[in-house]
């Protein structure tokens, strides 16, 4: 799952979709959904079924406080009509269409990787590059009827339980200056993606007296996937123009963005490793390598991260002051 109060990062789905199903949406004088309502709401890419615990109406345009059924309270959160479809046959259909084409997509985008040899590698090593293989290409997995609730909650634990909390001050900050404040991160960054990547191998080679290859894998890809989740599900609606205007076909988003926009890519990962196919030890030690990496982002927080947004317009052509 992605963040809540953590990012309350916006859904994904076509114009076309966004229009199906909606509330009034704004201006409308009733809520669309009422409290206890049962829903599907967008995170990402994805459907999620969700409880509507609470409603309120903000500059005439209500928002409904859901629960995802299933998933640990940290990522409740806050959602516009947009985001939100009436638990239907129809819809619950698109939201199995929508989990099928993902794991087909990353199946296909990941089906040409390079296979690699490992020479000399003790069985550790090789354990830790399967695993990061199979993150990287997402696969599903193999769940028996009443299991994936189970799953999902094992493979957000540790990341969940263990978010270190100036991180989850920094992200609740972070949403708070684009979504309420209608700043923006000021681009490029400095230090960018790829920098705090690298300075992370090198403070892990300089720990271990090496350079260690499960790391270097990992970090690798954390980074495929910061720039092919960016646009899909990284940015909030104002941050969109500002994605267009720095980053063009040739440009990575790694050499653009910075640690602001790396650590919403940390609260997704628990959505994402509860696809992968691996033992719950091996899926454990990948947790505990991220982990580092979130600490390592700790340990530099002031250094990586800005404490004051450019005061510039957003999306919306609003200007805040």
């Amino acid at each position: 799952m992605g963040s809540s109060s953590n990012t309350n990062t916006s859904g994904g789905g076509s114009d076309k979709e966004e229009k199906e199903d909606k509330g009034k949406g704004k201006d409308s004088s009733e809520p669309s959904f009422k409290e206890g309502d049962r829903v599907l709401a967008y995170h990402g890419p994805l459907l999620y079924e969700a409880k509507v615990q609470r409603i309120e109406n903000l500059e005439d345009e209500w928002r409904y406080f859901v629960h995802y059924l299933g998933w640990n309270k940290n990522w409740d959160e806050w959602v516009a009509n947009d985001r939100l479809l009436k638990l239907t046959d129809e819809n619950i259909r698109k939201q199995q269409e929508l989990e099928k084409n993902q794991v087909v997509d990353k199946t296909v985008k990941s089906g040409r990787s390079t296979q690699h040899k490992l020479k000399g590698a003790n069985a550790d090593a090789k354990a830790d590059k399967d695993d990061t293989k199979n993150l990287v290409k997402g696969k599903k997995r193999k769940t028996q009827p009443g299991t994936e609730e189970k799953e999902k909650r094992s493979s957000e634990s540790l990341l969940v339980s263990q978010f270190p909390l100036t991180l989850k001050k920094q992200l609740v900050d972070d949403w708070e200056n684009v979504t309420q404040l209608g700043k923006l991160v000021k681009l490029p960054r400095s230090p960018t993606v790829d920098d705090i990547l690298k300075r992370y191998l090198e403070h892990r080679a300089k720990k271990d007296n090496k350079i260690n290859d499960s790391y270097a894998e990992i970090l690798k890809g954390l980074r495929c996937y910061f720039d092919k989740a960016l646009p899909a599900m990284l940015l909030y609606k104002k941050e969109r123009d500002q994605y267009t205007e720095e980053v063009k076909s040739d440009i990575s988003p790694s050499t653009v963005y910075g640690a602001e926009h790396l650590l919403r890519l940390f609260v997704k990962l628990p959505e994402l490793l509860a696809f992968v196919n691996m033992e719950e030890d091996a899926l454990n030690k990948l947790q505990q390598k991220l982990l580092d990496i979130l600490k390592f982002l700790q340990k530099n927080q002031s250094t990586f991260f800005i404490s004051v947004y450019d005061d510039r317009k957003g999306a919306d052509g609003s200007k805040s002051k």
